[in-house]
């Protein structure tokens, strides 16, 4: 599938390029200085509490080649963070529109398959 971008960002003096949904069209341009630029077009600042939930959302990629929609997402924080973070409610608290969603285009991983 080719997938033409839609707009660009510079990060670091580099072109990214974002399909019409804002996430990487190349997986490989991610860093985390794209994250903190994605993250500050949404007026978003990223804590280490976002940036734990973006490390757990990068190694389930790793491990399974998708990104997770919300309930494996809730699952996947609650195994690596533990009870009072692996909950829908406190990833909602920090990615209050959509944490499955938001989550992937911050991490620089694909939508996953069954966000709308």
């Amino acid at each position: 599938m080719t997938t033409t971008a839609a707009r660009t960002l510079v990060v670091e003096g580099r072109e990214i390029e974002l399909d019409p949904e804002g996430y990487l069209v190349s997986l490989d341009e991610w860093s985390p200085a794209v994250a903190e630029a994605l993250a500050a077009e949404e007026s978003r600042t990223l804590t280490p509490a976002h940036w734990e939930v973006l490390e757990v959302l990068r190694d389930f990629y790793r491990r399974f080649e998708m990104a997770p929609a919300m309930r494996p997402l809730v699952k996947a924080v609650k195994q690596s963070l533990g009870d009072e973070k692996g909950s829908s409610i406190y990833l909602m608290r920090l990615f209050p529109e959509s944490p499955a969603k938001v989550t992937a285009r911050l991490a620089g991983l694909p939508k996953p398959t069954n966000c709308l």
